[in-house]
């Protein structure tokens, strides 16, 4: 059975658990990483000389990196649906995946740390501000491209949207000023009805 070590309020394991039950595979998960430990541990470094999570062993493949962890289950497990058959959809999905990586991340992480994991009275409330109002600039590209759209690649629900749904939830969960984006409020929506977002997702963020 497919293993996965990660601890459930990691955003990047929540993408790992989500796409492995919409893709309906069995799995055991291992706590691990920050108060559970485990990832200094020798074995677990030499699966993953990071020393983070997630990782997973799928019958003796180890893989770490959690876009790259969803892009296999898909290609294996989701050919057609999560893994789009038609080239063009597939990388339209994938180019998603790393536009949150590259662009979105670097704004929302500062406030995700400032607000949850930063005590009240040690918080840069300034610097807090300034990087949401970057994470709002950015997430007006993905405002424009739901324009017409369900999900990030057309009508389907694909792993672009699993990388991009853990982010949306994220940016709504934290409390900041936010501009009225009408389709991601509509994106955000749809994802609300997916079972599996609503186990491994919406969680309070800690």
């Amino acid at each position: 059975m497919l293993k996965v070590w990660g601890r459930v309020n990691s955003i990047n394991v929540q993408k790992v658990l989500w796409a492995l039950d919409e893709l309906q595979v069995a799995y055991e998960r291992v706590d691990a990483g920050m108060a559970f430990g485990v990832v200094n541990e020798a074995f677990y470094k030499t699966m993953n000389p990071n020393a983070r999570v997630p990782t997973i062993d799928d019958d003796g493949f180890v893989l770490w990196e959690s876009n790259a962890i969803v892009r296999y289950l898909a290609a294996k497990h989701g050919a057609g649906t999560l893994w789009p058959a038609d080239l063009k959809q597939r990388a339209d999905s994938d180019r998603w995946m790393d536009w949150i990586s590259n662009h979105v991340n670097p704004a929302i992480s500062p406030v995700f740390w400032g607000l949850i994991r930063t005590p009240a009275d040690q918080r840069n409330l300034a610097q807090i501000a300034a990087e949401a109002e970057k994470t709002a600039q950015q997430f007006q590209v993905l405002e424009a491209c739901l324009q017409g759209r369900s999900y990030v690649a057309g009508d389907s629900f694909t792993m672009g949207d699993i990388v991009v749904g853990v982010t949306v939830n994220r940016w709504y969960g934290l409390e900041v000023k936010r501009p009225r984006l009408a389709n991601i409020e509509a994106y955000y929506a749809r994802l609300q009805q997916r079972p599996a977002f609503k186990k491994h997702v919406m969680l309070p963020l800690t």
